[in-house]
C-alpha cells in the first residue's frame, strides 16, 4: 500500500537489525545471532521478502491492489519472489527435493489463505478510502 520505496526501506531496516543481533527472526536466542543466522538455512527467505516487498510495492504504485485479479496476481509474485531465493539457498544446504519438503510445503496453505483475504481485502480497502477522500 505504501509503494516499493517505503516497503523495501521497512525490510530492509528490519534485515539491518537482525544483522545487529537484534533478536527479530522467529526462533532467534533472546540476543539474536546476527548475521550467522542471516546466511544459514533461512537466508533465502530473509532475501524474499525484500524482493518481495520491493516487487509488491512496486505493482502496488501501478493499481495492481485496486481489484481482486491483480491483487492476487500481485502476491503470487511476491510469494515465488519468496520461494525462489529460499530454494536457490536451502537446496545449495539440503537439496532441492528436501528444500521443497520443509522450505516451501509447510508454507503454501498458509500463502494461499493470506493471497485470498489480501485479494478480497486490499480492494474494498481502497474503496472505502476512495469513498472517505471523495466525502470531504
Amino acid at each position: 500500500a505504501y509503494g516499493w520505496k517505503m516497503a523495501g526501506s521497512t525490510v530492509a531496516l528490519y534485515l539491518a537489525q537482525g544483522a545487529m543481533g537484534l533478536p527479530v527472526f522467529a526462533g532467534t536466542p533472546e540476543k539474536g545471532i546476527g548475521l550467522a543466522y542471516m546466511v544459514g538455512p533461512t537466508g533465502g527467505f530473509l532475501m524474499g521478502f525484500l524482493l518481495a516487498a520491493v516487487a509488491v510495492g512496486f505493482l502496488a504504485e501501478r493499481g495492481w491492489d485496486r481489484n481482486i485479479l491483480s491483487t492476487a496476481g500481485a502476491m503470487l509474485i511476491g510469494n515465488a519472489l519468496i520461494y525462489i531465493p529460499c530454494l536457490m539457498l536451502l537446496g545449495s544446504l539440503i537439496g532441492f527435493d528436501k528444500a521443497l519438503e520443509y522450505g516451501i510445503k509447510p508454507f503454501l496453505v498458509g500463502d494461499v489463505l493470506k493471497l485470498m483475504l489480501a485479494a478480497l481485502f486490499m480492494p474494498m480497502i481502497w474503496n472505502v478510502v476512495k469513498r472517505m477522500s471523495n466525502d470531504k
